[in-house]
């Protein structure tokens, strides 16, 4: 079997399909198509592998193959020594991981001067070999005679026999293969508080004195054990059990023939086992665990993220985005349908301030003056005060009212400061750009998130320990996957959305946008192929998911490739009907036989894709809006209270359960085992990231900022505060109060005054 073919055989077993599956993909993906391309256009050839199993494949493919270009240099560096049998040769092919391949070639490796060798030089193998020899022979007696300038006495000539069987009983290549599994599986995570750091480490309090097994740690515990170290208030250890030290000394032992009864060979023994194996164990097992809670961290990460950018879009509609702020004002930025920024101002009904009579005339007269349908508030500080402000508003318009939506400011502030948004808008201030991004991210989530560093985003799990580079690879191949699964209006579309398009790409994304706002909009998709640099191959891979709404070409609105555009005709005109009038007509086309309509590469997959988009053209595959409607007097954490049932938007979702947003500037946990009334095993598989959800408060504790939620139908309330209740929340200051937030529906906040001068402003 040949390397490739040993290869696409792992990954057919890891990602669950046939081999010739993997065979026909890695071929595509080999010819440069992109992952989003393959799942979508070409399910014949990959036998329909999705877009998950796809980026599985592509990131192992990379892996084995590095792993082969390894065992390559292995075998050769041995054969060049001129010691590669077959046997050796075998073994190196059977090997799996690159831990086994190092055991393989550990003896061939060529070292620097060891102590070993020191030893040997020192004339100190005859003895070494003699002990071995002859077990029996007091080894004090025999060394005695290898004592001169260069072995001062005994203990030396001793030691040095030690370090020469030690290295030669630690480079046996079966040895550390076959005490490896035994040490995992019974291997012990250690963690404490270094001491002195109690006080400091508290973060880490749950980790002060915690064991737990090696092979079965979930990765949020390791990711935090191993912070904590690093932090300098944790230790962190692997410690190996007793009978898995009993057991990898006997292999020692067996392996490499040693005597047994002789006292010193026994301490060689020992020495060998700490010295060699027990740290190079340990050292691979850290590796390893971090590297498998690092993987859980990303895998998490991308399911969030997807989630996220999944998110409904609320519509395009006029809409006032409002980023509260204390002491520095609500920013507030009005949008029109298509995100173009109309309007912009500052309001300041905080302390020290207070304005409140000023932020509401000046919020109507903005929501009178442009139409606005829809309010978004960030979720930040002052969120809850601005929510109240704006629901006292909206009860003195008439008619027709705003629809008000909290929505995530994850990551605002860093497109405010980025590139993109100085490209945008140049001559506005940094801190409106954040108010545009939360008005534009209610319309629609993923065209704005798209302009954001994924990782910016904040719905990872400790995102800041993994691997920077593999973690930014696979939020590019989620927010790729995302955006395409959505598709792209390509004359509305921002650089940003438009460079994650399959074969796109930054520069390219540039490129239409300029040619855009040149030879104004695409009127059909083959007007793509007039872009500059955006050649036959580029536009193969993205003509599929960019979409031209009301063009010359009605299929440009759909997902039906151009490449598909003679098969998607040719059903329409078997049909008698007129393509136009057929297009999103779900009635339409349901008696179709696609088998009828197979034609050279496209079979059964493609022709049932093209049936769906004639009948549901570019249909959007993100759920319908929603929003969580927070409990009216709920706006602290002080003013939870166990037992409360609320409803929430879901923030995050981790390894041990679920963050939720329940209206108090600090997200509560739905802990895995309050998910449902059954076993959960997956977080992910009951609860999504945007998702909205009801919840019941089950746990309060104030000041150490830790809500207790549960999904549960009749879940046990637990105390609000360890130790005791949780205090009243304090009353707050009125307006003329120098200190304080307004308390908007107390009393002498004037609002009752404000009614007929807000009325006349919006009489205007």
């Amino acid at each position: 079997m040949t390397a490739e073919m040993s290869i696409a055989s792992v990954i057919a077993a890891e990602i669950g399909c046939q081999l010739k599956q993997v065979i026909a993909a890695v071929e595509l993906v080999d010819n440069g198509d992109t992952i989003p391309f393959i799942a979508r256009y070409r399910k014949e050839v990959t036998g329909g592998l999705d877009d998950i199993q796809l980026r599985k494949l592509d990131e192992r493919l990379i892996y084995l193959r590095d792993f082969s270009k390894r065992r390559d240099a292995v075998k050769k560096a041995i054969e060049a020594q001129g010691k590669l049998t077959k046997d050796i040769a075998l073994r190196l092919d059977k090997a799996t991981t690159k831990a086994e391949l190092e055991d393989i070639n550990a003896p061939f490796r060529i070292k620097v001067k060891t102590r070993a060798q020191k030893a040997i030089d020192n004339g100190l193998l005859p003895l070494a070999d003699a002990i071995l020899a002859h077990p029996a022979h007091d080894p004090n007696t025999m060394a005695r005679s290898y004592i001169s300038e260069k072995i001062e006495d005994v203990k030396a000539a001793l030691i040095g026999v030690r370090d020469i069987l030690s290295e030669r009983f630690s480079l046996h290549p079966d040895t550390a293969a076959k005490i490896r599994p035994v040490v995992k599986k019974s291997a012990r995570l250690k963690a404490q508080v270094i001491s002195g750091k109690d006080a400091e480490g508290q973060k880490f309090a749950d980790y002060f004195d915690h064991t737990e097994s090696w092979a079965k740690a979930p990765g949020h515990r390791v990711l935090a054990m191993l912070r904590g170290e690093e932090a300098g208030y944790l230790s962190f250890d692997i410690d190996i059990e007793d009978d898995a030290v009993s057991f990898s000394k006997s292999a020692i032992v067996n392996d490499n023939k040693v005597p047994r009864g002789n006292a010193f060979l026994d301490t060689v023994v020992d020495w060998t086992w700490k010295q060699k194996y027990a740290k190079r164990l340990v050292s691979e097992m850290t590796s390893e665990i971090r590297e498998r809670a690092e993987q859980e961290a990303i895998d998490i990460f991308v399911t969030n993220l997807k989630a996220l950018l999944m998110t409904a879009p609320a519509g395009m509609k006029t809409t006032m985005g409002l980023d509260p702020g204390i002491r520095t004002g609500v920013k507030v930025a009005i949008v029109d349908a298509t995100g173009k920024l109309l309007d912009t101002s500052t309001v300041y009904p905080y302390a020290p301030r207070n304005d409140v009579r000023g932020t509401l005339v000046e919020l109507g007269s903005l929501i009178k003056k442009h139409g606005v349908e829809l309010v978004a508030i960030g979720n930040g500080t002052g969120s809850r005060e601005t929510d109240a402000l704006m629901a006292e508003l909206l009860t003195n318009i008439d008619g027709k009212k705003p629809t008000k939506v909290v929505v995530s400011e994850a990551g605002a502030s860093v497109y405010s400061a980025s590139a993109f948004a100085s490209r945008e808008f140049p001559d506005l201030d940094v801190s409106l750009r954040g108010a545009v991004s939360i008005a534009r991210r209610l319309q629609d989530p993923l065209a704005e998130l798209v302009k954001i560093d994924p990782k910016a985003i904040g719905v990872g799990q400790y995102q800041h320990d993994v691997d920077q580079s593999r973690l930014a690879k696979a939020l590019a191949g989620a927010v790729e996957d995302v955006v395409n699964s959505v598709g792209v209006d390509v004359n509305t579309a921002s650089p940003a959305l438009l460079s994650y398009v399959a074969g796109v790409g930054p520069s390219l994304a540039e490129s239409i946008v300029h040619y855009r706002d040149t030879n104004g909009i695409f009127k059909k998709r083959s007007e793509l192929k007039s872009v500059p640099r955006l050649g036959a191959r580029a536009f193969s891979q993205c003509a599929g998911f960019l979409r031209v709404i009301g063009g010359k070409e009605p299929l440009d609105a759909s997902g039906v490739h151009p490449e598909t555009y003679k098969i998607a005709k040719k059903i329409v005109a078997d049909c008698g009907r007129d393509l136009r009038e057929i297009m999103g007509d779900d009635n339409s086309l349901k008696d179709v036989n696609p088998e009828n309509f197979i034609s050279g590469d496209f079979g059964i997959p493609t022709i049932k894709d093209i049936i769906a988009e004639l009948r549901k053209p570019g249909r959007d595959p993100r759920p319908e809006f929603k929003t969580a409607t927070f409990k009216d007097g709920v706006n602290e954490i002080s003013d939870l209270q166990p037992g409360m049932r609320l409803e929430g938007t879901v923030t995050n979702v981790a390894a041990f359960g679920a963050f939720v947003d329940v209206g108090v500037h600090q997200d509560g946990l739905v802990h895995i085992s309050q998910l449902a009334d059954s076993f959960v095993s997956d977080a992910s598989k009951i609860v999504k990231a945007g998702q909205v959800v009801r919840v019941v408060v089950t746990s309060v504790d104030v000041k150490a900022k830790r809500i207790g939620l549960s999904m549960k139908s009749a879940p046990e309330i637990g105390d609000p505060v360890r130790g005791g209740r949780a205090a009243p929340r304090p009353q707050e200051k009125s307006p003329s109060s120098p200190k304080g937030t307004s308390n908007l529906k107390g009393k002498g906040n004037g609002m009752g005054q404000l009614g007929e001068a807000l009325a006349q402003a919006l009489r205007k």
